[in-house]
């Protein structure tokens, strides 16, 4: 396998888990992304800028149900096993998001869930997994504008072992609500893509998201007024990124920083993963 730099790595969406004093980085294949598509790959480093990889860790042998639009792998550790939230697509078949289990974060990954866990006859992406302090596992996904209009961000709890959902699906909140977000393609249609859940210092839980502003594709961040996912969502008036990048998520490095990675640009096959230092002020979060 080669060494790579972060300029060497065409993916979006990356997602990033640390495991074991090392990081392990996962996205959406770049050359693969808007067409045919047959698997994902993990890279693996411990300075977030020298990887070893790819390493393949989903492969479709041709027995898996989906063929196009492998997006926005993420990878959780959970009940001592790896769990992969993963969205796919086929002809004739709405967009959804699916869970693969392994128990290494390398994979390989096999089939978890009997299928997306997202509504069958909805066009959804990008879910991810929350657990509320009750113990109680969701996962949080988005509702495309492509079905809907104006794009939703929605929650549905699960099954202790991530195999079945356990309940219906519930919005949280519209893109159109966020200040600072336009529409596309005539303006009737926004955005939203690439939730993640997280919490301050003082436990507030706030949630990342993407959308489209005047300066192209950027971060939002919303926090709930009850610190659960069953909260109202409040919007942060400022962007965290602002300009051509976005479906971020945070994470605790090595020496215990919080970190945020993106992909930037938004330009296929040009993306790239990049890394900031974030800090707590103001209430919310900011890119230092």
């Amino acid at each position: 396998m080669k060494s790579l730099k972060n300029k060497d790595i065409n993916i979006r969406d990356p997602y990033v888990l640390v495991h074991g004093g090392k990081y392990y980085l996962y996205g959406t294949r770049g050359p693969t992304c808007w067409g045919k598509a047959d698997g994902f790959d993990c890279y693996v480093g411990t300075d977030l800028e020298n990887w070893e990889g790819p390493f393949e860790i989903f492969h479709n042998d041709g027995s898996f149900w989906s063929d196009e639009n492998y997006w926005a792998p993420e990878v959780h550790y959970y009940q001592e096993a790896f769990y992969m939230f993963a969205t796919f697509t086929a002809a004739g078949k709405c967009r959804g998001t699916q869970i693969l289990k392994s128990e290494s974060p390398t994979g390989p990954f096999e089939i978890h869930s009997d299928g997306p866990l997202t509504p069958r006859d909805w066009e959804c992406l990008d879910g991810t997994f929350y657990v509320d302090k009750a113990g109680q596992p969701f996962m949080v996904f988005c509702h495309e504008w492509q079905q809907v209009k104006d794009g939703t961000i929605c929650r549905v709890p699960l099954s202790m072992d991530l195999k079945e959902t356990i309940g219906e699906p519930v919005t949280m909140f519209a893109a159109s609500e966020a200040p600072g977000v336009i529409g596309i393609r005539g303006g009737e249609n926004y955005v939203t893509d690439g939730p993640f859940l997280f919490r301050l210092i003082d436990g507030t839980l706030g949630m990342l998201w993407s959308s489209f502003g005047e300066l192209g594709y950027v971060e939002v961040v919303s926090y709930s007024d009850n610190g659960e996912i069953t909260g109202n969502w409040i919007h942060d008036k400022e962007f965290l990124f602002k300009e051509d990048g976005g479906h971020g998520m945070l994470f605790h490095d090595l020496d215990g920083n919080r970190k945020l990675t993106l992909h930037n640009p938004n330009a296929t096959l040009e993306e790239r993963p990049v890394f900031y230092a974030i800090k707590e002020q103001g209430g919310t979060i900011v890119v230092e």
